[in-house]
């Protein structure tokens, strides 16, 4: 009973055009709520087994604000979308959203962390995902021709919410790009293994957590850092916002927003306070006047 009700799960999310990615992970939520409620029909679990079941994992796994949601989502598309139920039958409450800065790391950081990497393959992967802003699975899922050298652009094929767009190819990084394919001759995927499969999430981790140890950064960077910084960056050389919305490939210029919030600007044109203190010249100092307690 229980892998039919999977099977529904999963023709459901494909029915619907949800992304690979938020199938699996939809599909694997929702997998460890059955499991809960192994010994119970689904369609007899109440709206407060619900909630208990999402506040125990609050409460012992710790879990994230975005974790949470994404359970509520898993759990609500069963009931809503294949069932077909009324959306406020099964309305569950919603954290308050976190506000988190992203990290970002500088200009010369990423100088540094390209310098430092001697593999062409490891560098051409921090090169892309710095250069063009795309996501991690992004770059897995390049393929040899989504990348356009006389237009200088590079083709993002079914990303977040299964949209198309384009971006930057870097000019100065082309001939690196132009080399790396003679020497590994890829024979599909842009970045393959190997055994000529699609590349390694984890090794893409791994690649730029290296590059940033043996760059002496102290910041705690991951391949989203370096799509972060690019979108900063373009902000604080003054590209229009809009166009940083396209490039990011963010349906609402709210998510684009955020980075308003961390480049550093209109921040440089502020002087410390200390800064005003210090260049005080002590002898116009009015001393203080002595008080007896």
């Amino acid at each position: 009973m229980k892998q039919e009700i999977l099977l529904q799960y999963k023709q459901k999310l494909i029915q619907r055009r949800y992304s690979v990615n938020t199938q699996k992970t939809y599909l694997s939520l929702f997998k460890k709520f059955l499991h809960r409620f192994n010994d119970k029909a689904i369609n007899d679990i109440s709206k407060a087994e619900i909630e208990g079941y999402i506040y125990s994992l609050i409460r012992t796994k710790n879990i994230s604000f975005s974790t949470q949601n994404q359970i509520i989502n898993a759990i609500k598309f069963y009931y809503e979308r294949v069932l077909n139920r009324e959306r406020l039958t099964y309305w569950i409450e919603r954290p308050k959203k976190e506000f988190k800065l992203p990290t970002v790391i500088s200009e010369q950081s990423i100088l540094r962390m390209l310098t430092s990497t001697n593999n062409i393959k490891h560098r051409c992967i921090i090169a892309l995902l710095y250069s063009s802003g795309i996501r991690r699975s992004e770059l897995l899922n390049l393929k040899k021709g989504d990348i356009d050298y006389e237009r200088m652009m590079i083709t993002i094929r079914g990303g977040k919410g299964n949209r198309d767009r384009v971006s930057l190819l870097s000019q100065t990084f082309m001939q690196s790009l132009i080399e790396y394919l003679q020497i590994y001759n890829p024979k599909y995927w842009f970045f393959e293994s190997p055994t000529k499969k699609k590349y390694s999430s984890t090794s893409v981790l791994n690649i730029v957590k290296k590059a940033a140890r043996k760059a002496g950064l102290a910041q705690k960077v991951t391949p989203h850092t370096l799509r972060h910084s690019f979108a900063t960056h373009l902000l604080e050389h003054g590209t229009d916002i809009r166009y940083v919305q396209d490039l990011l490939g963010h349906s609402s210029i709210k998510t684009t927003q955020i980075y308003t919030h961390i480049s550093d600007t209109s921040l440089r044109k502020i002087i410390s306070p200390l800064d005003r203190v210090m260049s005080l010249n002590l002898n116009d100092v009015k001393p203080l006047e002595k008080v007896i307690y």
